[in-house]
């Protein structure tokens, strides 16, 4: 399995923004895609941002377009996600993850199965 930690969270106030960091380890297979996840309370953990490994492609959910960018560092193993014009419903726990073919809890994102995640780190905004 691939071992994911996210870290860059915190609070900020609405029109600012955050760096997300995720640094990936223990790959045994390959990864395909790369992803941003995020889960607030109450509501179904959604995709945020994609990216492909091999190439840069990235797809982003309609309600960041415009305002995230996710990005890659390959010889670092690491994944980015910058988040600008931040908004209160952008508040919620970021979870970095990686395409799995075998993960026994999964989502799917833009025809990409996700199943490795990592512990999340929380993102609030103020209004």
């Amino acid at each position: 399995q691939v071992h994911l930690v996210e870290s860059g969270g915190g609070s900020v106030q609405a029109g600012g923004s955050l760096s997300l960091t995720c640094v990936a380890s223990g790959y045994t297979e390959r990864t395909n895609y790369m992803g941003w996840f995020r889960q607030a309370p109450g509501k179904e953990r959604e995709g945020v941002a994609r990216i492909t490994t091999d190439n840069d492609f990235t797809y982003y959910a309609d309600s960041v377009k415009g305002r995230f960018t996710i990005s890659q560092d390959n010889a670092k193993n690491t994944v980015y996600l910058r988040m600008n014009s931040l908004k209160p419903e952008d508040s919620a726990m970021y979870y970095c993850a990686a395409d799995s073919t075998d993960a026994e809890e999964d989502s799917w994102f833009s025809g990409v199965k996700f199943g490795n995640w990592g512990p999340g780190t929380q993102v609030t905004v103020s209004p």
